[in-house]
């Protein structure tokens, strides 16, 4: 399975989430391979916990994909992470390999040169690997039309694709995140225009909610009483303007609750984070395995 994870703004949340989904496969025993399409900030690394100073020049995908050097550098996440928690490896686990980008290596047009070794990188991913996760810049950007450009090549009509589409809990993410996908130049049109089906891009399309509120009962707890409902109205304001940009509860895969350590530390929350030493909350420890679980669950994908 390829999954792509893209959003229309940086600070979203997207890397993060994505690598903790990851993360969730391997421990439910995928063999999960992570891949730094953000060609202007490659910094999966820094999620992962792995050692930075450790920077060969040339070895990334940038590289690799230019056409300028040999395979592309993979690192064993589970060997070389700094987090000692994760180094304790359970044996029921799969491989977490990330596939980072060159540090400073920026954004780069989507040339036809670059579509054969994305093509080759992607299908010995398939093969290798259960799941594999493409990090792409956020926006419009070259790492959406490559991704787009090499899937539509006939090698992939029998690949599991998805596309995961981050966004915040606000006004504004959700009218942008809108026309990432369904605008002129959107997603959809942009596929349409190199060949995709529209209707089955369409389908392979789901939404991640990030840093999410509480909501009910809680929403306002903590506030003074005109806070609290201001903000319960807000919330409604919001599942309302989703729903009429094409992003409610029927495209929606999940949500992440906003979370202290998600938000400053951004880091991989293992268990313990939750449970032993009480740094995370277990609500969005069991939201990012509930997304785990909806990324393989047949249900979250059936055309409504």
């Amino acid at each position: 399975m390829l999954v792509f994870a893209t959003s229309d703004k940086g600070g979203t949340g997207r890397t993060v989430t994505c690598a903790n989904i990851a993360y969730r496969r391997a421990l439910l025993g995928d063999d999960v391979a992570y891949v730094d399409f953000d060609f202007g900030s490659p910094t999966a690394k820094a999620v992962f916990e792995l050692d930075v100073s450790d920077r060969p020049a040339g070895s990334g995908l940038h590289t690799y994909l230019r056409g300028r050097g040999g395979e592309p550098r993979q690192i064993d996440v589970w060997a070389h992470t700094r987090r000692q928690e994760l180094r304790m490896r359970p044996p029921s686990c799969g491989r977490l390999e990330l596939f980072p980008g060159d540090v400073g290596g920026g954004e780069f047009a989507a040339e036809d040169a670059s579509v054969g070794p994305c093509a080759e990188l992607f299908l010995r991913l398939e093969e290798e690997f259960d799941v594999t996760f493409v990090d792409l810049s956020a926006g419009r950007s070259y790492a959406i039309d490559l991704a787009l450009r090499t899937v539509t090549r006939p090698e992939f009509r029998e690949t599991r694709i998805r596309w995961l589409v981050f966004h915040r809990w606000t006004r504004q993410h959700i009218v942008a995140t809108a026309d990432l996908v369904h605008g002129d130049r959107g997603i959809l049109a942009a596929g349409a225009a190199m060949g995709h089906e529209r209707s089955e891009l369409a389908d392979r399309i789901r939404y991640i909610r990030a840093a999410v509120p509480k909501s009910g009962p809680a929403l306002g707890a903590g506030l003074r009483p005109t806070q609290a409902e201001w903000l319960v109205a807000c919330d409604r304001e919001l599942h309302d303007l989703a729903a009429a940009n094409r992003l409610g509860r029927t495209n929606l895969l999940g949500s992440v609750p906003l979370d202290p350590v998600l938000q400053w530390r951004e880091q991989l929350l293992t268990d313990a984070d939750a449970v032993v030493r009480r740094i995370a909350n277990r609500e969005t420890v069991d939201a990012l395995r509930d997304l785990a679980d909806a990324l393989t669950n047949a249900e979250s994908w059936e055309v409504m």
